[in-house]
């Protein structure tokens, strides 16, 4: 294999694609991505000839395939170390802020699935997805260090698991404080998200919209 394959979802629904996909574009690793659409009859079939686990992203390498979108992460930071923090507090910091994104927020998940093909629009919210949108909000403002526009300054693997929260965000006209309104925008202004953006917009697969 001369370079790593992604497999990953839909561009338009696929948060756990999104993510390995910005990191590897950010660390300069050449690769070839391979979408898989989401819930049509083979989809199942074909992402278990990739992994046990049966879901995307999956990351094809010359050792071995990855699954799970913060394992291909940590994959590429070990080619590429300055996708997290060189201060060694602020790295753990960073490493704490992605695993609470990635294993957290079961209410926003559910609620505001991330639907990158719908117009911006309110929709209603319980009590608890209000209280995950705050709970995020407050963790942006606390780790946040103002040395830049990412989280810790330069973009970094944290900024990889917020932008999908930053399109659920807009996408659901969210109302957000003046400092995490800023963040959301400077997540989906970066060049290399709007790429992803761009074919989202195209693609034309049959999906569960929300």
């Amino acid at each position: 294999m001369s370079r790593p394959v992604l497999h990953i979802g839909n561009k338009s629904l696929s948060t756990w694609s999104l993510r390995p996909w910005l990191t590897l574009k950010k660390a300069g690793i050449a690769f070839d991505e391979n979408v898989i659409p989401l819930d049509q009859e083979e989809t199942r079939e074909r992402l278990l000839a990739l992994s046990p686990a049966a879901t995307v992203p999956v990351l094809e390498t010359a050792v071995g395939n990855i699954w799970d979108s913060l394992a291909i992460c940590e994959w590429v930071a070990e080619q590429s170390p300055a996708l997290w923090p060189e201060d060694a507090g602020l790295r753990a910091i960073a490493r704490a802020v992605t695993s609470s994104m990635h294993s957290g927020f079961a209410a926003l998940r559910g609620e505001l699935p991330m639907n990158l093909q719908r117009e911006p629009t309110a929709k209603d919210m319980s009590v608890a997805c209000w209280a995950d949108i705050e709970r995020i909000q407050a963790l942006w403002a606390h780790v946040k260090t103002g040395e830049g526009p990412f989280l810790f300054g330069d973009w970094s693997i944290a900024d990889a698991f917020f932008t999908p929260v930053a399109t659920r965000f807009e996408t659901y006209c969210v109302p957000l404080s003046t400092e995490a309104a800023a963040y959301v925008q400077t997540l989906l202004a970066d060049p290399v998200y709007k790429d992803w953006h761009a074919a989202a917009r195209l693609e034309t697969w049959d999906a569960p919209f929300h």
